[in-house]
């Protein structure tokens, strides 16, 4: 009985940041303030439907899945190479990837602003070449790059403690069962590393389909995302909170609904490789 007074605080916790703001975004989300008074409402939700919000949501979840490729390719080979029983410096390798989280999200963002904004010496090179000049700050390119940056880690982290943990023997097994690198990859590591590549699917999607700062910053301020116009509304006046409720509820649904599928996918494919 007394260990469960250790999850006190998490309930707590939980009550106050989680399921009280979930049910303040659904009271606005359904209600309108009219003539200083709070009405229910469903104009707030069919707004959120309508076809530029739409547009926004689908290039979001386009930009997120494009991070979330690429931080899938960068992070795998590098959380092998660290889950290796070869390598000896992994500890420091860790650190370094760490450490850049140890600074401010927004400064982060901001160092690369001005990395990207000073391309004088790549558009000298590319002169040589008659290619050029290029503008690498405000496009697509500068978000998915500060995206990739920021969440980078937030998928290495899971895939290596998943494949550190793969009992050695089981692929010592495979090899003396005739099986080359690519099949043991295939067949063994990979899907026995599926939890920690679905737990970094999640973990690098959710906060890049929501994010507004690299947006915001890597895109002038003319590059919007879904996360910009909800922070656009909740800053605008109180009739804005309304609006931005409504959509960051549809954005919560679609988030859910790819977690839902992801984790599908996940329980299917380890009952498959049981059989």
């Amino acid at each position: 009985m007394k260990k469960k007074w250790f999850a006190i605080p998490y309930i707590v916790w939980m009550i106050v940041f989680t399921i009280v703001p979930l049910i303040l975004i659904c009271c606005y989300a359904f209600t309108d303030t009219v003539d200083g008074t709070i009405q229910f409402s469903l104009e707030n939700i069919k707004e959120a439907f309508n076809k530029n919000n739409m547009e926004l949501i689908w290039k979001s979840l386009k930009m997120a899945g494009i991070c979330t490729i690429v931080c899938l390719i960068i992070a795998y080979p590098i959380a092998m190479i660290l889950a290796s029983k070869d390598f000896k410096d992994k500890t420091i390798l860790l650190f370094l990837f760490v450490i850049p989280m140890w600074m401010n999200f927004l400064l982060r963002t901001y160092a690369w602003r001005y990395i990207l904004e000073d391309v004088t010496w790549l558009n000298n090179i590319l002169a040589v070449f008659g290619i050029g000049p290029v503008t690498l700050l405000f496009t697509d390119f500068a978000v998915i790059l500060g995206m990739v940056y920021n969440f980078l880690p937030f998928m290495i982290l899971p895939v290596y403690t998943v494949l550190s943990k793969i009992n050695p023997r089981v692929i010592e097994a495979a090899q003396d069962l005739g099986a080359n690198k690519v099949n043991v990859f295939r067949k063994v590591i990979f899907p026995l590393s599926l939890p920690g590549v679905i737990s970094g699917i999640v973990m690098v999607f959710m906060p890049a389909v929501s994010t507004f700062v690299v947006s915001k910053l890597l895109g002038g301020g003319k590059y919007y995302l879904i996360g910009n116009i909800i922070e656009n509304y909740f800053i605008e006046s109180i009739n804005g909170w309304h609006k931005g409720a409504a959509i960051s509820l549809v954005l919560l649904v679609i988030i859910l609904i790819s977690m839902f599928v992801l984790n599908r996918y996940d329980k299917d494919h380890e009952g498959g490789t049981l059989m």
